[in-house]
């Protein structure tokens, strides 16, 4: 079992933490660090870190990429989202597990053709990756990701699903956020950020499918409050992803009558970012300014980057909040499971939270497959991951795991 070698491709804010929890795993004896930046090359020389190569790597390379996946027993896919499915394809191919937090088909793809050519693609994948006897495990983050797997452990004590509302959110400190006219820091790519707050949705309302358009998502028809003690103060949820085709994922299409997937930030988020997205400054396509064309998102995505208080000082911290509040009936009785973790940055390593919960994530993923804790082959889900061999050790990274059960008491909405 050991002597494995880890190949990981991306060495951004997750990728950090990925590296940093994968090299001290006792069944990995190498890992092949990528990235486009030459900076790449210092990482094998700092303590701790003797079993990394690193390399540079043009991800747009297919042979490149192809000769460094053959020398490996897993590969840590971290690259920007654009090169999630390429990257999966590949692997597929040269016949070796992949472990990816990103979608492979695209949420935010709004052109039904392409859409379906990327679900087409997926099926593909997961045939030649059966049929070679591999792993790619897609969505292994923290959301998605770690939501899944704690929505099908909820699921799974219940017989009849009537509601299911799922939570996936990171954000500063209430103390924190209070320190900025946007209320909010950034842990992950920032214009990842922008994209997400441009994406049509979908949730479940008595019983009927509510279609959300993708500059429709932070209106007040749309939003609901949140109380969680433990973070004192309620938050804003916004629709987040398209829930009906989970229903079917998760087999509940037919009982549940009120579900949504969700992300939360502190009061007042929503209403900005929905004049933002009304007024344009979230599109894709280019607009002309003077002599050059200017991309609306890359613009507002550079506009913020480019400003240090948008960002975290050496002692604030961030929250990553996942929650499944699933209610139906187990035996007969009104039953309401509550599934959360809520974690926050660790001050003694620097990681925030948002890494530990993807970084972490993705590096518990691979060494599940390698070890064969998870087993299966082809394309799979977070749901297909065991529930308690995943929750131990995410708890032995301390991020905790907590649910409840308790009578329901017939109320449907979130």
């Amino acid at each position: 079992m050991a002597g494995k070698t880890v190949l990981q491709l991306g060495y951004g804010m997750q990728g950090k933490a990925a590296l940093y929890d994968i090299v001290k795993s006792p069944i990995v004896s190498k890992v092949i660090l990528a990235d486009a930046s030459p900076q790449v090359l210092d990482v094998s020389k700092a303590p701790g870190f003797e079993k990394v190569e690193a390399v540079v790597l043009d991800a747009s390379d297919q042979k490149a990429m192809e000769e460094l996946m053959k020398k490996a027993d897993i590969v840590m896919e971290l690259l920007p989202g654009p090169f999630a499915l390429r990257a999966a394809r590949l692997a597929a191919q040269v016949g070796v597990s992949l472990v990816s937090s990103m979608y492979f088909v695209n949420p935010g793809e709004q052109d039904p053709e392409k859409r379906q050519a990327q679900k087409e693609e997926l099926q593909k994948i997961h045939q030649e990756a059966s049929s070679k006897g591999v792993t790619i495990l897609q969505e292994f983050g923290m959301d998605p990701g770690i939501d899944l797997v704690l929505t099908k452990n909820a699921l799974d004590k219940l017989d009849v699903v009537e509601a299911l509302h799922s939570y996936g959110a990171g954000f500063p400190e209430k103390e924190v956020a209070e320190k900025n006219p946007l209320g909010y820091k950034f842990t992950w790519s920032i214009i990842g950020v922008m994209r997400s707050y441009l994406r049509p949705a979908r949730y479940i309302k008595d019983s009927q499918i509510v279609d959300v358009p993708a500059d429709e998502m932070f209106m007040p028809e749309h939003t609901h409050m949140l109380e969680v003690p433990e973070l004192g103060g309620p938050l804003e949820c916004f629709p987040n992803g398209d829930s009906a085709s989970y229903a079917e994922i998760f087999g509940v299409k037919g009982t549940v009558k009120s579900m949504g997937r969700y992300i939360c930030r502190w009061p007042g988020h929503g209403a900005f970012w929905s004049r933002m997205a009304k007024c344009g400054f979230l599109n894709e396509a280019p607009i002309k300014c003077g002599n050059a064309y200017v991309f609306p998102v890359e613009f507002c995505a550079s506009l913020l980057g480019s400003q240090k208080q948008f960002f975290y000082e050496d002692d604030e911290r961030d929250v990553a909040l996942i929650r499944i509040d699933a209610r139906g009936y187990s035996n007969g009785k009104p039953i309401r499971v509550i599934n959360q973790i809520i974690d926050k940055r660790d001050l003694k390593t620097g990681f925030t939270s948002m890494q530990r919960t993807v970084g972490f994530t993705v590096s518990i993923g691979a060494q599940m497959i390698l070890q064969e804790k998870i087993s299966e082959k082809g394309v799979l889900s977070p749901i297909q991951v065991p529930f308690q061999p995943f929750i131990s050790e995410l708890a032995a990274r301390d991020i905790v795991f907590t649910s409840s059960e308790e009578h329901w008491d017939g109320r449907l909405d979130a």
